[in-house]
């Protein structure tokens, strides 16, 4: 069935950054989309980035354009998530999520059928 457990979440300054990781096990995820999504108190859940796992190809939110970064690592079967000059609106419950496919929609929950835990991320100002 697999299973997605993030890390590397925590209490940050305004301005600081943050690296989080998602490591998948229990399936081949080499046709599947990986997300990293967002939900903050009183919130919707958000796709904040996804990448295409062999393709590469990504996506991200304008909120974080520019100031993250995603990636890969297939012999650790990790997906990461960098954070850089992060803001106090950075402030949510991460989670990383995957989806079959390598085509549609990126940021969409609803196709994602693999959820993480999920990470607090607190950014103060």
């Amino acid at each position: 069935q697999g299973q997605l457990v993030e890390s590397g979440g925590g209490l940050v300054q305004a301005g600081g950054s943050l690296r989080l990781s998602c490591t998948a096990s229990g399936r081949a995820f080499g046709t599947y989309t990986m997300g990293w999504f967002r939900q903050a108190p009183g919130k919707e859940r958000e796709c904040v980035a996804a990448i295409r796992w062999n393709a590469g190809t990504t996506y991200y939110a304008e909120a974080v354009k520019g100031r993250a970064s995603i990636s890969r690592d297939f012999s650790e079967n990790t997906v990461f998530l960098q954070l850089n000059s992060m803001k106090p609106e950075d402030t949510a419950v991460y989670y990383c999520a995957s989806r079959p496919g390598q085509y549609g929609s990126y940021s969409r929950s609803s196709e994602y059928n693999l959820w993480g835990q999920g990470t607090q991320v607190t950014v103060s100002s």
